[in-house]
């Protein structure tokens, strides 16, 4: 009989903490890129996010093992970092920040949809495909809603822009769990954000032409702090404390943190599309994800996708 280890209080914390850090990201970025340039958005949250984790990365001797393996490190951080960040600035010049992030909730679909085709087995089974079904009709209905309608073309562009980001989310830990698997997730993260900082930076001057405002200002400047560094810090000691299987978990979380802050801070309507497409999506990723089961073992061995998160969008 497997033992299910109890969350402690920490647990808990460390959770509700997660679930608010990664789930205001796209209030920010939707603030950033009032002012700033998507590419100027991306080269200041990952530079300043470099910056913060670089000490604890060479405190822990982290970044040597991540150098070794660089062509794929920077590969990963083109598939989890580069693209998504850019898309999501860009589309939430369209769209509003809640429904950006419902959207990225769909990377378990995408994942499940993946694992497939590399041939696991587990994702046969019917409550998964339910989870499918039931998830991509919730983003359907999201789509097709009355809200998006005044959009037009525009707003359906930037919907494909947030699904290529999801699917991005779902192809990179892939490559952590097959290439670098033996890389210490922090090393990875922070040459990634380096890397990814240093490519946009000179596209980030070329392409800003407005006066960033000082709403703006902030906002880049907490999704770099915030969102970026600390999430990971504390995303790291939650692992620690629940263990890779359950610390994702959180993420089912995060589009209820973005909606309430859209429609709280922003103003952004909660139109029917959206009402109805809500809990589909967060039912079929749920179904996807674990195939319907309330309780996860902390003694399974813990796969490699889950113990490096998809960035902090």
């Amino acid at each position: 009989m497997v033992e299910v280890r109890a969350v402690s209080t920490r647990g808990w914390l460390l959770f509700a903490a997660m679930a608010l850090l990664w789930g205001m990201p796209y209030l920010f970025i939707k603030e950033a890129v009032d002012s700033f340039s998507p590419a100027a958005v991306v080269a200041g949250r990952t530079l300043l996010g470099a910056a913060l984790l670089l000490p604890l990365a060479l405190h822990r001797r982290a970044l040597r093992p991540a150098l070794r393996l660089w062509p794929w490190v920077l590969a990963f951080g083109a598939i989890e970092m580069a693209g998504p960040f850019f898309l999501l600035s860009h589309a939430e010049q369209t769209l509003p920040s809640g429904l950006t992030g419902l959207l990225v909730a769909t990377v378990p679909l995408f994942a499940a949809l993946i694992a497939v085709t590399r041939g696991d087995r587990s994702v046969l089974a019917p409550a998964r495909w339910i989870g499918l079904v039931v998830g991509f009709a919730g983003v359907a209905v999201i789509v097709w809603g009355p809200g998006l309608a005044a959009g037009g073309a525009t707003a359906l562009v930037a919907i494909g822009e947030v699904l290529v980001v999801a699917v991005c989310y779902a192809i990179a830990p892939f490559i952590v769990a097959t290439k670098l698997a033996d890389v210490p997730a922090l090393g990875t993260i922070t040459v990634s954000l380096a890397a990814v900082g240093v490519f946009y930076l000179p596209i980030g001057l070329l392409t800003q032409h407005d006066v960033p405002t000082v709403s703006s200002t902030i906002s880049l400047a907490l999704l770099g702090i915030l969102c970026t560094a600390v999430a990971f810090i504390a995303f790291f000691a939650l692992i620690a404390e629940v263990g890779p299987v359950r610390a994702p978990l959180f993420t089912y979380v995060n589009p209820v943190i973005a909606i309430a802050l859209g429609v709280v801070i922003l103003g952004e309507q909660l139109h029917a599309g959206l009402l109805f497409g809500f809990p589909l999506v967060l039912l079929g990723c749920w179904l996807a994800a674990t195939g319907g089961r309330i309780r996860v073992a902390t003694a399974a061995p813990p796969p490699g996708p889950p113990t490096t998160p998809a960035a902090p969008s």
